[in-house]
């Protein structure tokens, strides 16, 4: 199995932050267990001695004999002992909600500074690190990235022996096959990734390609559990849309960005579009119509659930979701309402917004894998200007009411999804009736007609959908004022998708 290309290893990155005199690291992670396993290999190689403290066991000592230090259950017990030593790698286990106490806090930062002029190394992990601010200064916060190939493949090295003291497991995967394995399981964290690979091994007793489409679904349900992603498999989107002509010429030469020639003339791929407009005109639609043609999955970030009430929480969930975005590439990211992540008049959230908008244009302008994001946008003023600046995205679309040729087309696919045969409608005169009509309002008027046609025990009939539209006030006209005000501002400015 190849090393990750010339990436430096979890291991290595720990072990210089010890040999560079950090005597606080700061781990944010859930893997408790692989934080553990690192500092063993670092311990190890830099014959330090290696301590491990809990709220229930108090410190444990590793070397031979492996003991448990007495009367260190308690945060300055530790610390108390933790003053007489000299050297080691001390993990100290959801230590930060005891780090309240003002002489725990003293005790702490004295030795913290003194360890850092020995070789002596704290490693604080949890899931969430919310320090004192005395000792925030102090600390250096690792980000312990997600499992690469290689801890992966170890990984799944390790469940198959595992299972096969038990029963035979057969592994039937060539380096194609494995490759493609380790790729599904890129983006979870360990433990995942062995209850996965153990599960589509025990299904059959092996583990092959077969096993592929398994992997990936199980994959995709620990991700949508964590709340922040919405997965569309590509074959379940949408494939047609009304009108959008110029979006999906565009679309067409961009997908070239992604292949072996562009990459042979150093082209980078495309990052992606926003495309703002009037409401259901199409904008939601235009995402999944995207993922559809170029036959990729689409993840949708609702930006309203990064929002966190802890300070630094918002930030650690973008990057969380980017990571997991990351993991599923290629894809296609459908960043919906990005207004709301990034609104201008959030001015009492702590800088949250601001710091997020920071995150995602620098996200946006250095991600590698190959995730092409479609942003979309309902209201212009509250997005800040530096996102609408030229070079952000590729290009800014605007989406306006349908024009009447794609009115039509409108009519034609939600008559003929509804099992209704658009020939046998007035479609001129239904086209008429809907002028400044959005493409959702089309769509209810047909859905309402059918509703009625229903209750009538007819056929859904042209005068049923005319009744249907003339008693439909559209966005137009009961919000007359911000449409052409949105359309006034975006016109001049944006590339229309018709």
């Amino acid at each position: 199995m190849a090393s990750s290309q010339n990436q430096p290893t979890p291991a290595h990155e720990l072990k210089t932050l010890v040999l560079s005199f950090h005597s606080l690291i700061a781990v944010e992670t859930v893997e408790e267990e692989r934080v553990d396993q690192l500092i063993k290999v670092v311990s190890k190689e830099l014959q330090l001695k290696r301590y491990t403290w809990s709220i229930t066991q108090g410190l444990v000592r590793h070397d031979e004999p492996k003991a448990t230090v007495p009367r260190t259950n308690q945060p300055m017990g530790l610390l108390q002992h933790l003053a007489t030593l000299d050297e080691g790698i001390f993990l100290l286990k959801d230590l930060h909600p005891h780090l309240k106490d003002p002489a725990v806090i003293r005790q702490f930062r004295e030795l913290t500074q003194r360890f850092a002029k020995n070789h002596a190394s704290m490693v604080l992990t949890g899931p969430s690190l919310n320090l004192p601010p005395e000792i925030d200064a102090e600390a250096v916060f690792y980000d312990l990235q997600l499992p690469n190939s290689d801890e992966l493949y170890e990984a799944l090295q390790a469940v198959v022996r595992s299972l096969n003291t038990k029963q035979e497991i057969r592994i039937d995967l060539e380096a194609a096959d494995l490759g493609a394995v380790l790729k599904a399981l890129a983006g979870l964290t360990l433990n995942q990734a062995r209850q996965i690979i153990a599960y589509a091994a025990l299904s059959d007793n092996s583990l092959s390609k077969d096993d592929l489409a398994d992997i990936q679904a199980r994959k995709i349900k620990f991700l949508q559990e964590g709340g922040l992603l919405e997965y569309f498999p590509a074959e379940d989107n949408a494939n047609e849309i009304g009108g959008f002509q110029v979006l999906k010429d565009w679309l067409e030469r961009a997908q070239q960005g992604f292949s072996s020639e562009a990459e042979s003339l150093n082209l980078n791929p495309p990052k992606g579009i926003m495309i703002v407009g009037i409401q259901g005109c199409g904008k939601s639609l235009s995402a999944k119509v995207t993922a559809k043609r170029w036959g990729l999955p689409l993840l949708k970030l609702e930006a309203g659930r990064l929002y966190d009430k802890y300070v630094g929480e918002s930030e650690k969930n973008f990057r969380k979701a980017t990571s997991m975005a990351e993991s599923m590439a290629p894809a296609v990211l459908w960043i919906d309402e990005i207004e709301k992540a990034f609104a201008q008049s959030q001015s009492s959230d702590s800088g949250t917004s601001r710091r997020l908008f920071g995150a995602f244009l620098t996200w946006l302008q250095e991600k590698r894998a190959d995730i092409f994001v479609i942003a979309t946008a309902n209201d212009l003023s509250q997005l800040p200007p530096e996102l609408m600046r030229k070079g952000r995205f590729d290009e800014i679309f605007f989406v306006d009411l349908p024009k009447p040729e794609a009115r039509e087309v409108i009519f034609k696919i939600h008559l003929n999804r509804r099992k209704q045969n658009p020939e046998q409608f007035d479609l001129p005169l239904l086209v008429e009736a809907t002028d400044g009509y959005s493409g959702a309002e089309i769509e209810q008027a047909v859905v309402a007609g059918l509703y009625r046609a229903l209750h009538l025990g007819v056929s859904l009939n042209t005068a049923i959908l005319q009744e249907e539209i003339s008693s439909t006030v559209p966005l137009s006209v009961s919000r007359r004022e911000d449409v052409e005000l949105l359309r006034a501002t975006a016109v001049e400015r944006f590339v229309s998708v018709d």
